[in-house]
C-alpha cells in the first residue's frame, strides 16, 4: 500500500499480514481521492474511516492535510497499527476499537465525509444499515458525503440517499447525500 498524494506522497506501508483486511487499491483509491479533490478542501475535513482496516485512506487524507480523521475498527490489530502507524507519520489520526453499528448507533461525532469499507461478503441490508444509521443518527454535517466501498455485484442505487456510484475493476464506491 502506497500514499498517493500529499506530504507523504510515495511512501508505502507494509501492514502485519495478520491482519483481517484487504486494502483499497491504489488505482481505485487515487480515483476516489480525484473526485474528492474536485468537491472539497482537505484541510478543512473532517474524517470517519469506518472498518478502516490498516488505515490506507485514512493516512490518504492525512497527508493531503486533513486534521480531524477518526478511523473506526473492530479489530485490535488494526486500530493499534493505525495508531503507530500515525504517530511515526506525524498525523492526526484518532482510533477508536468498537464495532462499526454500535459506534454508529451511539456516537456524536459528526463529519464531512465518512468512508466505509466494510467487508465485501457483507449482504446487501448490513450495507444499507450502514448508510441508514449515518443519515437517522445526523452523523454527517451539512454538504456531507458518505461513500461505501463495495463490490460491483452489490447494488446500493436503490437507497433513498443515494447520489451515484463509480466502478474501479473489481471495487466500487457509493456516494450518498441528504437532497
Amino acid at each position: 500500500m502506497r500514499i498517493i498524494s500529499g506530504t507523504h506522497k510515495g511512501k508505502r506501508l507494509t501492514a502485519p499480514k495478520k491482519l483481517p483486511v484487504r486494502p483499497t487499491t491504489d488505482m481505485a483509491k487515487e480515483a476516489l481521492f480525484n473526485i474528492i479533490n474536485n468537491q472539497y478542501y482537505f484541510d478543512t475535513l473532517t474524517v470517519i474511516d469506518l472498518f478502516s482496516g490498516t488505515g490506507n485512506i485514512s493516512y490518504e487524507f492525512g497527508s493531503r492535510g486533513c486534521e480531524n480523521i477518526t478511523a473506526v475498527d473492530a479489530h485490535y490489530g488494526c486500530v493499534k497499527y493505525i495508531a503507530t502507524t500515525s504517530e511515526q507519520l506525524n498525523l492526526n489520526i484518532d482510533t477508536i476499537k468498537s464495532d462499526v453499528f454500535k459506534f454508529l448507533e451511539k456516537s456524536p461525532l459528526k463529519a464531512t465525509i465518512i468512508f466505509a469499507d466494510p467487508p465485501y461478503d457483507f449482504a446487501l441490508e448490513q450495507f444499507e444499515k450502514i448508510v441508514d444509521l449515518v443519515f437517522d443518527k445526523d452523523h454527517l454535517h451539512e454538504n456531507g458525503l458518505l461513500i461505501v466501498e463495495h463490490s460491483k455485484q452489490t447494488d446500493m442505487s436503490n437507497n433513498k440517499y443515494f447520489s451515484y456510484s463509480k466502478k474501479y475493476g473489481g471495487n466500487m464506491f457509493s456516494f450518498f447525500e441528504k437532497e
